[in-house]
């Protein structure tokens, strides 16, 4: 009876390795084998057979017969196989104990895991001015009560800002708060106050003040974008800082509404509206 692939799969799976395997095999169709016949009939190479028949021995797969040249024999199939079977049952014990004591070890540890914070995960420090004016859109975007912005220059977001118009818009619709306000260079420059006047339109309040202490955006007070520019260097590039903390929100929200309060609305309006159309 030939036996295929399959059969040598099998033993595989069963534990065996692939030479011992098919040393058994060979085994089975003959009442016993020298390690050279045996070699021949597996296929195996002669200098690995003695090694795989000392394993087939050891495991009570195969038995030695003495003689003036050592012959080999199979054991049963229907015992070799449950010899295997209990080898795997033992290991599948094993590793369920060993499974069972890596739970109880790791759990206290995954616990403790999920109540950590790393103190500065809810910063995010942005240098890209693209990342800058992407993030300022998603804090538009996700408004849901309030919208609040300290606009002075250099800009990041584009002159024709449609999307924040949409998100003021939105915003305004669903009963919320938008405000801004700009420095006084806005009245000067014609392409701001263009877009200061296309936010109002769109339900923003924007007021006017001589000077800003720094570009910020609040959103329901809990989420500020903020510029930090170099204290020393004259450099017209900058960092923002992206913070998701509701109290440093709230801190910073009383500070907008403090100079909100001083600042003055637009000449020839009365709380007219207005928008970051550039970023904080």
């Amino acid at each position: 009876m030939e036996l295929d692939d399959g059969a040598v799969n099998d033993l595989v799976s069963l534990g065996l390795s692939r030479y011992e395997a098919l040393v058994y095999l060979a085994l089975v169709r003959r009442e016993s084998y020298t390690a050279a016949e045996a070699a021949r009939a597996a296929q195996v190479p002669r200098q690995r057979v003695y090694d795989v028949l000392d394993a087939l021995v050891r495991r009570q797969l195969a038995v030695p017969r003495p003689g003036r040249v050592t012959a080999f024999s199979a054991v049963a199939p229907e015992l070799a196989l449950a010899r295997l079977m209990a080898r795997q049952r033992q290991s599948l014990e094993r590793l369920d104990q060993v499974s069972v004591a890596l739970t109880r070890a790791l759990s206290p540890v995954w616990n403790d895991g999920r109540t950590h914070t790393d103190p500065l995960d809810y910063i995010e420090v942005l240098r890209d001015p693209r990342a800058i004016a992407a993030r300022f859109a998603s804090i538009q975007e996700q408004a849901a009560r309030e919208l609040l912005s300290l606009c002075k220059p250099p800009f990041v977001a584009p002159p024709a800002n449609t999307e924040g118009i949409e998100a003021v818009r939105r915003l305004r619709g669903a009963g919320g708060t938008a405000r801004a306000v700009y420095t006084h260079d806005a009245l000067a420059d014609g392409e701001v106050l263009e877009n200061v006047r296309r936010f109002a339109a769109a339900g923003e309040e924007s007021r006017f003040a001589p000077a800003l202490p720094i570009k910020l955006v609040v959103a329901d007070a809990s989420l500020v974008l903020c510029d930090m520019p170099d204290p020393v260097a004259e450099t017209r590039t900058t960092t923002a800082l992206f913070i998701e903390h509701p109290a440093l929100a709230a801190c910073l929200r009383t500070a907008f509404l403090a100079i909100w309060e001083r600042a003055e609305d637009m000449p020839g309006t009365r709380p007219s509206t207005s928008s970051p159309s550039s970023t904080p």
